[in-house]
């Protein structure tokens, strides 16, 4: 039997003295989550000076708790009593248990832990903040690799609920169960990531990123229209261009460099042209003044490029020649998920008429087809139909949303405005798109889906995890493999074999569980179903 004090008994609870490693933001913020949680916490820092300051700075966020009403006086002063920075690293040698949180590279970690390990009991828990780097790697040097472990908040740390835990090669086992009860009491929700490229979180969401950064090179939107069209009408809390700025370019480029480097330099990771010059042109966003959108006091923000209707009749104020005529296949109208659209412009007023020689999924406005995306070019779908064809973006909840985004196949964008009439009827903007294969949420989405359905396959991470993560971790609407599921595999392979066939690019490749998903017609995310 283990010993208390071996290294096969971690000892993990409330009152375990925890040493974090790093002042920064991060250090800060877990070493502030200790001290609530009741540990007795010490906060050391390589810079002179840091832990202290570090040390005021949490005295000011609890201070605003206490005068949002968050916290009492008293408790206040108990979480202030339970920290004190650390003059030396030899201060942290009673800490049961230590988590770094220092520069995003290996080899100072590597240094670090072996430092510690030197310093520390046997049964102490060495836990690593990295976001991207293999576990297995940190603990490579050490002479009890054992008692390493991932353990990657989210910033703000003491806000965002979501935590990974992460085993290397050589991780005790042993430490996983009290780590994730540990998570718990202090508030967290724990999830199981494996130790690969980018663990869940930062691996997944590299499409949300890629696809923004490859769809504006190629002339899709603008930065704004682009980001009004995934926050509008994809649902997600920020667009991809603003959250680069947030998290600033030199952060999220050195993240993918970090997976592009770890994967082999498989092209789906490979950093954009358009983010390193911004990073090269010290562009970094929000802590710049400028990034992909500019936050200078004197700028105007950008606009993005809504298709205005047909001009109002001034004497009724109703839609001169309002496009509200529909035409179908069928009585049936369209298909899930474009047939909650087709509701509501019917509740609007559009009315719908049988035409047989409209293909089946799709309306007729006019001479145009209209139909969702497939991942083709409007104007590939228009040579196979020999009509203009008009393709809507997908939207997270057509029954709602108050934006759509759409391209012509028509190079001068005709039909656009037609469009816009009818979905003004239901009070929806219409966000003009150039004609880019797979459009905007579509692409993404899809690629997320399938980025997640890889993680799935080569890594065995559990759906219930893997959605968990993305929601948890980046505030996605709705986790990538449920939100597969709601859409059907067979239409996300399909968005994905229409990409591989455009591009010839290998970034589009199926992951196999999605492909298989299509075949058997099983879901992703069971427990989501």
């Amino acid at each position: 039997m283990p010993t208390e004090h071996s290294p096969d008994s971690p000892a993990l609870h409330p009152g375990t003295p925890v040493g974090v490693i790093g002042a920064g933001a991060m250090g800060a913020g877990i070493a502030q989550l200790a001290a609530q949680a009741g540990h007795p916490v010490w906060l050391f820092d390589m810079q002179a000076g840091a832990a202290e300051r570090a040390v005021a700075r949490i005295g000011d966020d609890l201070a605003g708790a206490v005068h949002r009403g968050k916290l009492t006086d008293a408790e206040r002063d108990a979480v202030l009593a339970r920290l004190a920075p650390a003059a030396a690293l030899s201060d942290l040698s009673a800490c049961g248990l230590l988590v770094e949180a220092i520069v995003e590279r290996l080899e100072p970690k590597q240094a670090l832990f072996k430092d510690l390990e030197a310093l520390v009991a046997p049964h102490a828990v060495l836990a690593t903040n990295t976001s991207s780097i293999s576990i297995t790697a940190v603990a490579q040097a050490l002479q009890h690799p054992g008692r390493v472990v991932g353990w990657h908040f989210f910033n703000p740390a003491t806000r965002m609920k979501l935590v990974e835990i992460i085993p290397g090669l050589r991780t005790n086992p042993a430490l996983l169960a009290p780590l994730r009860a540990l998570s718990k009491a202090w508030g967290k929700v724990p999830v199981a990531a494996p130790n690969a490229p980018g663990f869940i979180v930062n691996r997944v969401a590299r499409p949300y990123y890629a696809e923004a950064l490859r769809l504006a090179s190629e002339g899709l939107a603008s930065f704004a229209t682009l980001d009004r069209l995934m926050r509008e009408a994809g649902g997600f809390a920020l667009g991809p261009f603003e959250l680069m700025d947030l998290i600033g370019n030199d952060v999220n480029l050195a993240v993918t460099e970090s997976v592009f480097q770890a994967t082999a330099f498989d092209s789906r990771y490979a950093p954009s042209l358009l983010q390193q010059e911004r990073v090269r042109a010290g562009l970094l966003g929000r802590k710049s003044g400028q990034g992909f959108h500019d936050y200078r006091p004197e700028a105007v923000a950008a606009a993005a490029n809504v298709v205005m209707p047909p001009s109002l009749s001034a004497a009724n104020h109703t839609l001169a020649c309002a496009p509200d005529l529909l035409a179908a296949a069928s009585g049936s109208g369209l298909a899930h998920p474009l047939a909650a659209l087709l509701l509501r412009l019917q509740a609007a007023g559009a009315v719908l008429v049988p035409d047989a020689e409209v293909p089946a999924g799709m309306l007729a406005l006019g001479e145009a087809l209209v139909g969702l995306t497939d991942g083709r070019t409007a104007a590939d779908c228009a040579q196979q139909h020999q009509r203009p064809v008009l393709l809507l973006d997908l939207a997270l909840d057509y029954a709602s949303t108050t934006t759509l985004g759409a391209t012509s196949s028509q190079a001068d964008g005709a039909g656009l405005d037609a469009l816009a009439g009818l979905l003004a009827l239901a009070n929806i903007a219409l966000l003009g798109l150039d004609d880019v294969a797979g459009l905007g949420v579509m692409r993404t989405v899809a690629c997320l889906a399938n980025e997640a359905a890889d993680v799935m396959t080569w890594t065995g991470t559990t759906a219930a995890d893997i959605d968990t993560g993305m929601r948890l971790g980046t505030a996605y609407p709705r986790g990538p493999l449920a939100w597969a599921d709601s859409l059907g595999a067979i239409r996300i392979v399909q968005v994905l074999t229409h990409l591989h066939q455009h591009y010839g690019d290998a970034r589009y490749r199926r992951a196999p569980r999605l492909t298989r998903a299509a075949l058997t017609g099983q879901v992703l995310h069971p427990a989501a179903a």
